[in-house]
């Protein structure tokens, strides 16, 4: 089967190959793909600027069908949809972190897609326990982009706990800044969307997905919106989904006294930034690292309710041949949510 492949450490080497299709074995779910986001991680993955181990297929936010069972799987029915939660491939499932749901913190822990072959391909193995139930009405197209909107979930709803009546600011309009704030519109939640010079189409997305109001910094200082937003106050929340040190001065400055601060976006670097003001304003400050299994189950619950769609945040979807097209479009901002499809 085709596959994009990171054949060998260093930048670049990447590209699609032909590889063995995955044999299931016992207590393994073979699923097969129906589509596969490209995320930030992928991109750290062709640069060599994210841990990984070649040689390894790319790509971890995926669904598909359910083709097959090994010996010992019950509970799974051939020809489900579903959605796989990729980042606990590999865990060791007795560390405290694994056994408290936590295992994005288990030290043996390896991911889909740069620790163990993912889902830039055909068809990928899986543990049942990986597995999670696409809700009828629900599209396969939506249900690949679980992974991020899970990390939006944890953030959101389970670290920063924003409530009806605050307001809230959203740093940084990207898939996830995108994703954040499609839960707090739902929850009615007054949001502020800001973003830099290059990223005005994400910013008008922001805008039709229910922002208050919305911020280009390459037209506006962030503290004048924030100030006639909130009647000078500054906002309650403040959720950093760039990564960016000006972008986390910038949520440090809006917050009000006693507000709260959840840092949602890799900086990967280190940055400097004023930390008296955590003090001087006693905030809450926060980091919301991916999610966990109880994160999943509440995603499952939010798609079944139906009241919230992801479908409009898919911009492009492509075939894994043109994943250079593919990639260029998420690194230049040109489009929203890209996924890509397998091919024979």
């Amino acid at each position: 089967m085709k596959a994009l492949v990171k054949f060998a450490s260093g930048e670049g080497n990447v590209d699609i190959l032909d590889v063995p299709e995955p044999v299931c074995g016992d207590n393994q779910v073979k699923v097969e793909i129906a589509y596969c986001g490209v995320c930030g991680t992928d991109l750290h993955v062709l640069h060599d600027t994210f841990r990984n181990y070649p040689p390894v297929i790319l790509g971890h936010e995926f669904a598909g069908t359910v083709v097959e069972m090994g010996r010992g799987v019950s509970g799974v029915v051939r020809g489900e949809r579903v959605a796989v939660l990729g980042a606990s491939a590999v865990i060791c499932g007795q560390c405290q972190y694994c056994l408290s749901g936590r295992f994005i913190f288990c030290r043996t822990r390896r991911g889909m897609g740069h620790g163990v072959n993912g889902a830039f391909t055909k068809y990928v193995v899986v543990r049942p326990d990986q597995l999670y139930r696409i809700p009828e009405g629900f599209s396969l197209e939506e249900a690949a982009i679980s992974e991020p909107f899970a990390a939006a979930v944890q953030a959101v709803t389970e670290v920063t706990q924003v409530r009806l009546g605050e307001i809230a600011l959203i740093s940084g309009p990207g898939p996830i800044g995108l994703l954040c704030l499609k839960l707090l519109a739902a929850e009615g939640v007054n949001t502020i969307v800001a973003g830099a010079a290059g990223d005005a189409e994400r910013l008008e997305a922001a805008r039709r997905f229910g922002a208050a109001a919305v911020v280009n910094l390459g037209e506006r200082p962030l503290m004048d919106a924030v100030l006639e937003e909130t009647g000078g106050a500054g906002v309650d929340v403040a959720l950093e989904c760039a990564g960016h040190p000006s972008s986390v001065r910038g949520c440090l400055d809006a917050l009000r006294p006693l507000g709260r601060y959840t840092q949602v976006a890799i900086c990967g670097r280190e940055i400097e930034f004023p930390i008296d003001r955590i003090i001087y304003k006693q905030l809450t400050f926060s980091g919301s690292m991916c999610y966990t299994a109880k994160t999943w189950d509440r995603m499952m619950k939010i798609y079944a309710q139906g009241k919230l769609r992801l479908n409009d945040l898919i911009s492009v979807k492509l075939p894994i041949s043109d994943w250079r097209t593919a990639f260029g479009l998420c690194m230049d901002k040109k489009a929203l949510k890209v996924l890509m499809y397998p091919e024979a």
